[in-house]
């Protein structure tokens, strides 16, 4: 299969995302690790130990018990895809080389967001 092939087959796949990226290099994702960043995760009671500087003074009046916003970290995630171009990869089927699919995946795996803005 030749690149234009290539181009032909991967330009017919469609990708569906959330939204657009911002960024040249897409890279946030919604992140497990609670913390200092931007994005707003939930209120919840107050406990010992938690910063000062995160108690939401309106939920906190109108329960009369302190309430802390919890925010998540935004973080890159960066991946990469590693191929084994050894002579094994000319092994292959009759309608195509296992290089050729490699390859396939490679561009397609490229093309790809996950799901989310990964760089």
């Amino acid at each position: 299969m030749d690149t234009k092939e290539l181009l032909k087959k991967v330009r017919k796949i469609e990708i569906k995302t959330r939204r657009l990226s911002d960024h040249i290099f897409g890279g946030e994702y919604h992140s497990t690790f609670k913390g200092r960043g931007m994005t707003f995760s939930e209120v919840r009671q107050y406990q010992f130990g938690d910063d000062v500087r995160n108690i939401d003074w309106n939920v906190t009046a109108r329960y009369n018990e302190p309430f802390v916003k919890v925010f998540e970290e935004e973080r890159e995630l960066t991946m990469m895809l590693m191929v084994d171009i050894s002579g094994s990869e000319l092994f292959g089927t009759e309608q195509q080389f296992k290089n050729e699919v490699v390859t396939e995946i490679a561009a397609t795996w490229h093309f790809q967001p996950h799901r989310t803005t990964i760089k």
